[in-house]
């Protein structure tokens, strides 16, 4: 972590904590500013899984990052699917827990590491990644942000990447995942990463589409690849 960001880090200690609520697509959200305060935008990416979700196998949505939840609530909302939500930070899972309750959504909630959140044998046919991407150098031009909940290295990309791991290795073959991003070089390391997990895993998955949703953010859709012998199309690059 940069020397600005630890100085933002202790700017923090003296944060508001007193619980607002935001609407999010007609879902009623509760956070304090200890958290990421929950953007309008990213619903594009809850309502990206509810679409794909129409032709996937049946199965929990998992969301990565989770925050205080809204992003995955409103895709099991929209879907009908139960749901498990990580997250590192024991405040944002508490509001996560609370924010399902509200919304009458089916969750499981952990507070842990994604390394360590997830059981060996567990496969989710939706995954919605959610990762910090800010550049640690860039953290102080967002002074209500947590630095935690948005601080994704010296690129962005740390966080990326390791989410991105994880959410592969527990996807069901045919499933799909939905990954936040901030910049047009994130996506071209999230393709990297991709192609480079493809050679050590059986089922093979690539970059299908991204969708641009600035000054907010990026979505990458990620899923098996295509079979071009089956009149399917790769991904541009």
């Amino acid at each position: 972590m940069s020397e600005s960001a630890r100085g933002y880090r202790r700017a923090m200690t003296a944060v508001d904590t007193t619980t607002e609520t935001i609407e999010f697509s007609g879902l009623p959200i509760d956070w304090d500013r200890r958290v990421l305060r929950p953007r309008g935008w990213t619903a594009a990416q809850s309502r990206w899984v509810a679409e794909l979700a129409e032709d996937t196998p049946p199965g929990p949505i998992l969301e990565l990052c989770c925050g205080a939840g809204h992003i995955g609530l409103l895709a099991a909302s929209l879907t009908g699917r139960e749901l498990v939500q990580v997250d590192r930070d024991p405040v944002a899972t508490d509001y996560a827990r609370r924010n399902a309750a509200t919304a009458g959504v089916a969750t499981d909630v952990r507070t842990a590491s994604v390394v360590g959140a997830l059981r060996p044998d567990e496969v989710f046919p939706l995954v919605v990644v959610d990762p910090p991407w800010v550049p640690s150098t860039e953290v102080g031009d967002f002074p209500e942000d947590p630095v935690g909940a948005i601080d994704g290295g010296a690129d962005g990309t740390d966080q990326i990447a390791l989410n991105l791991g994880v959410a592969l290795r527990h996807l069901h073959p045919a499933g799909h995942v939905v990954l936040q991003v901030g910049t047009d070089e994130q996506v071209a390391v999230v393709r990297s990463v991709v192609e480079g997990l493809g050679s050590t895993q059986e089922a093979r998955h690539e970059v299908l589409d991204v969708r641009d949703c600035r000054p907010g953010g990026l979505l990458v859709h990620i899923g098996r690849v295509r079979d071009t012998r089956e009149g399917g199309q790769r991904a541009p690059r």
